[in-house]
């Protein structure tokens, strides 16, 4: 059978799964990472290794988009509004995930390169979630205000501490001496240098709105420029997603139609996004399960903590009301496409028994954090008194 065929297999699989997740209203990711689950070859086996093999174009390329639309966040009059506060929020957040989750788990015994990816991918949130869910229920108060930017701004935290740990561990892993040059300089370098290539590209993609008018053309042209800018991340390897995230941030602050253009670019990525997550629940290897266990029940928990003691230290430091500093971390736990994300990216990058270890924590805890995050938040935006809708 052609890869079509497959693809065709995974759309259906993601879209009947929501029906039956729908009963009990979880999210539609969740729906898909079971559905890939079931055809991938741990179940069912309906989609094959070979097969899964075939799609990393698809992986890739949503993986473009993803990062492009956190770009979106980052409007310079968005960055005015949040404020100081916020920015300190998501820093301290942040961090405090990355550092509890890495402390733990080294200081549990686990495999040191394991430990450093599994803190690095703590660090970012799953925005669409937290949308969803302050719009179901039409929250609004000094909570939801503080809540919306900072789920928008940790996940770029999280590419930033991607891109520094797996450049560690990969050093680790290749016998290098660990100095400032290689596990802070150097990153650091290939940090910039992917931001500044992305803003180059956002920049001419700005430009062309004064050639083509057309909504669908430019469309084409977002469409085409995200492509581009993966294309040239994986050939001067550098990191896709920051690149792909400076570019986004670029074009909606130089372009006045760039929010129009980025709905339309919306619904043309849905289905790619939906085949991303049921490919990625494919991919998940039921039998590396009983061997992360224990770890991967350790990063759910240090996780969270860690963003709940970040958030409430943030928001004793900039003085926020009750409702914010207690509330925040609550509402910082659902964890989705970023981190799948990263998860995918690190499959590819590190040896296959690290990157497949990885990616089943990640993919496990994300299960995890999509039944429980919405509801948590949920709560949280509750005992705020913000929740103005029947919930």
């Amino acid at each position: 059978m052609s890869a079509l065929f497959y693809i065709a297999i995974c759309m259906a699989a993601g879209l009947l799964m929501t029906r039956l997740i729908r009963l009990i209203h979880l999210p539609n990711v969740t729906a898909y990472l079971i559905a890939g689950v079931l055809i991938g070859p741990c179940v069912f086996n309906l989609v094959g290794s070979e097969e899964l093999a075939t799609f990393s174009v698809i992986t890739e390329c949503a993986l473009g988009f993803i990062a492009f639309s956190i770009g979106d966040e980052f409007k310079i009059s968005t960055l005015k509004e949040i404020g100081g506060p916020a920015l300190l929020i998501t820093v301290l957040e942040s961090v405090g995930a990355v550092v509890c989750v890495m402390s733990i788990t080294m200081a549990l015994g686990f495999d040191k390169i394991l430990c450093i990816m599994l803190g690095a991918l703590s660090a970012s949130t799953a925005p669409a979630a937290t949308l969803l869910v302050v719009r179901q229920y039409k929250a609004d108060g000094p909570l939801t205000k503080m809540l919306l930017p900072v789920v928008a701004a940790d996940d770029a935290t999280g590419l930033i501490a991607y891109s520094i740990c797996v450049s560690i561990a990969l050093s680790i892993i290749n016998g290098e001496t660990l100095t400032a040059a290689n596990t802070v300089l150097l990153p650091l370098l290939h940090i910039i240098e992917a931001l500044a290539i992305g803003a180059g590209l956002g920049t001419l993609l700005a430009l062309t709105h004064r050639f083509f008018r057309s909504h669908s053309n430019r469309m084409s042209f977002c469409i085409a420029f995200v492509m581009l800018g993966v294309g040239i991340a994986d050939w001067l390897g550098l990191s896709n997603l920051l690149l792909c995230m400076a570019l986004g941030a670029m074009y909606v602050n130089l372009s006045n139609d760039a929010e129009k253009i980025l709905k339309c670019v919306d619904d043309w990525t849905y289905p790619l996004f939906m085949l991303f997550f049921v490919i990625s629940g494919a991919q998940l290897n039921l039998a590396v399960l009983p061997k992360v266990g224990l770890i991967g029940i350790v990063y759910i928990f240090a996780r969270f903590g860690g963003k709940f003691l970040g958030a409430w230290l943030g928001g004793t430091i900039t003085h926020q009301p009750p409702v914010v500093k207690d509330n925040l971390g609550w509402a910082l736990m659902p964890q989705a496409g970023v981190a799948i994300g990263m998860a995918t990216l690190a499959l590819s990058q590190l040896p296959l028994e690290y990157g497949q270890q990885i990616q089943t924590v990640i993919l496990s805890a994300t299960l995890v954090y999509e039944v429980v995050g919405p509801i948590a938040t949920k709560n949280a935006l509750k005992r705020a008194g913000e929740i103005h809708a029947n919930a």
